[in-house]
């Protein structure tokens, strides 16, 4: 391998513009060699923005054998089929997510990836986020908060910004996919417990599956509820309740954990001091609203995937961690039909 990583982006909508294109451009250990982008108007802008070759089709770019490694930011229904290609050519592959939009086609990326002998990893750039690992080390510790009762979690975003393909169940949309496929890869991360049973309901009012509320329960007995729209206000929320405590990450007001216990301040104090905190986090909230792909979880998680391939160690999260937040989320579509709580193992699923 070269000193630098000779890279291809496939696909370059709206978070490849923002997130993917400019890192890609920009990080020193990496050297953009191809864009592929299907739309005539975002090839044009990609090629401004880039300065390098650009392609209509994806198998172009994956016949350059200069490229070494691909990041694939393609409508979710055409993720196994993309990220298969470019595993058999043995290219690396940083895949958004989700992995694939049902289990046989996650299969066949598992088993690509093992025949490939290359490095893939899943988009779940959340596990990057300083807050959610400042999460992860209190929960670990317990930090004298006694025992974990519970868990809420809130992940929402306005429907006007959803391209076509996000609308429909088929193409790779629906809440649960979009929306609850992070936050599932966040309890298996931040509990380090597997997801045992899942129940939701669904709702499609504006696009198909557009809402979902689901209950989750982890092999270790705690329990997650969850609220996911691609219909309403943006909030992304993980809140985690203690005998003597409850910890928040809000990921669009504060950088840090949020922590009250039974000697924090009275409610109304509580009210000023939640002023003074949009006060000094204010110019994170601005930035993240504006241009979310200045987060720093996006940046950190991309240069995991290039700091992996150059030491030849698997990244995380990996694949299998897309395969089992894909299962959650199934479950979840399956309890929302039966009407039934659903049960994980390791390879399916049972009501």
């Amino acid at each position: 391998m070269t000193t630098t990583l000779r890279t291809g982006l496939i696909g370059c909508g709206r978070v490849a513009q923002r997130v993917h294109l400019p890192f890609l451009t920009d990080f020193p250990k990496t050297q953009l060699v191809a864009v592929a982008e299907t739309d005539p108007r975002l090839r044009e802008q990609a090629s401004r923005q880039a300065g390098c070759t650009t392609v209509s089709g994806y198998e172009a770019l994956l016949d350059m054998s200069e490229v070494e490694a691909v990041v694939i930011c393609v409508p979710s229904g055409l993720h196994a089929e993309v990220t298969i290609a470019a595993l058999n050519r043995g290219k690396h592959v940083y895949l958004e997510k989700p992995l694939a939009t049902n289990l046989e086609e996650a299969q066949s990326v598992l088993s690509a990836l093992q025949k490939a002998d290359t490095v893939g990893m899943i988009g779940f750039n959340y596990r990057f986020h300083r807050a959610y690992q400042e999460l992860k080390e209190h929960l670990r510790s317990g930090s004298g908060f006694g025992a974990w009762i519970a868990a809420r979690t809130v992940l929402t975003a306005p429907e006007e910004t959803l391209p076509d393909w996000k609308r429909h169940r088929e193409s790779g949309g629906g809440a649960l996919l979009d929306q609850a496929s992070h936050h599932f890869d966040l309890m298996r991360f931040l509990f380090e417990d597997e997801i045992e049973e899942v129940s939701a309901r669904v709702r499609s009012q504006r696009s198909e599956g557009d809402t979902a509320t689901v209950h989750t329960t982890l092999a270790g007995g705690l329990t997650v509820q969850s609220l996911l729209s691609i219909n309403t206000v943006n909030e992304d929320r993980f809140e985690v309740y203690a005998e003597k405590a409850r910890l928040s990450v809000d990921r669009y007001r504060s950088p840090s954990v949020g922590v009250v216990t039974d000697s924090s301040p009275i409610p109304g104090s509580r009210v000023l001091r939640s002023g003074l905190d949009l006060l000094k986090h204010g110019s994170y909230r601005l930035q993240t609203y504006r241009t979310p792909g200045r987060e720093p979880s996006f940046r950190s998680a991309l240069a995991h995937f290039v700091e992996s391939i150059r030491a030849g160690r698997s990244p995380l999260p990996s694949f299998d961690d897309g395969y089992m937040s894909l299962m959650a989320v199934l479950a979840a579509e399956e309890s929302a039909r039966s009407g039934h709580a659903v049960r994980l193992d390791s390879r399916g699923l049972s009501t």
